[in-house]
């Protein structure tokens, strides 16, 4: 047996499988570079026909303006600094509501999950309460907590906890039972049945539930602001629209999709965080 060809056997392997290692990375980030270009090219294009079709006279300049306007908008209000008491207002609500529906609605649908008793009796509630529109609730809310702050962030609340809640708790209950099967066999309790198991195999679907509630904050915080706020994206897109300033509604709601999308990229990376150390 020729030992010495072993190991160049064993270097050659290694540095195949190195070089297709690097192949494959290549071909990744192109395809990622590919897909940028992609929606950067599509994102121009619609400024680019926005922009001509109102200066053409294909839309309504008055309704829709068009990009030069609403980015000359932004600027003035940038600069001359009324834009970020408005701003700092909604993405202040937006955080609140956010995290304190994603927790709220993460620990019960732990509870109800304990609960099997718990889970039959809420279930039809849960399922009227999400079909309600929040719309009709936000007087509600305003006449309980006071026109501010408060009032929003519970109509906020009042989207993403029982999203949030429903999402879970149906994770949960599509964990393998075979799974449970085990630990039980095993004598495990049921909090060492929730750690080892069921939490652990919903984690993936908890974690994106982060997603979800990133869009149904905003839709939260919007909704309660065109009813109440005195201040923020939602009022300044009332305001113009009360004044016929349709330059300033386009802005503010091109300011809410900027800042919807970094907080999106932001839970997808918090995201990949607690997944790569799962």
């Amino acid at each position: 047996m020729n030992t010495e060809a072993q190991p160049r056997e064993t270097a050659s392997r290694a540095q195949w499988l190195e070089q297709k290692h690097a192949d494959y990375r290549k071909k990744k980030l192109r395809r990622k570079s590919q897909v940028l270009m992609v929606r950067s090219s599509l994102l121009l294009v619609f400024f680019v026909l926005w922009e001509a079709g109102a200066r053409m006279g294909w839309i309504d300049e008055l309704l829709f303006s068009y990009p030069t306007k609403v980015f000359g908008q932004i600027w003035d209000d940038m600069v001359s600094g009324s834009l970020w008491p408005h701003l700092g207002m909604t993405v202040g609500e937006t955080a609140v509501g956010f995290i304190l529906g994603t927790l709220i609605g993460t620990l019960l649908a732990v509870v109800i999950w304990w609960s099997p008793f718990l889970s039959a009796v809420l279930d039809p509630y849960m399922v009227v309460f999400n079909s309600m529109p929040k719309v009709a609730l936000g007087p509600i809310f305003i006449v309980m907590f006071g026109a501010g702050f408060t009032a929003i962030v519970i109509t906020t609340l009042s989207i993403t906890v029982i999203i949030t809640t429903l999402v879970v708790y149906n994770s949960f209950c599509s964990v393998d039972p075979n799974l449970v099967k085990v630990v039980r066999s095993f004598g495990a309790s049921k909090s060492q049945e929730f750690c080892k198991v069921i939490l652990p195999a919903s984690f993936p679907a908890v974690v994106s539930t982060l997603k979800v509630n990133v869009g149904m904050s905003w839709v939260g915080v919007i909704v309660g602001e065109f009813l109440v706020a005195k201040s923020g994206l939602g009022y300044l897109i009332i305001y113009g629209f009360q004044v016929f300033n349709f330059t300033l509604v386009m802005s503010s709601l091109l300011i809410i999709a900027a800042v919807a999308t970094a907080m999106y990229q932001l839970v997808v990376y918090v995201e990949k965080l607690l997944l790569s150390r799962r």
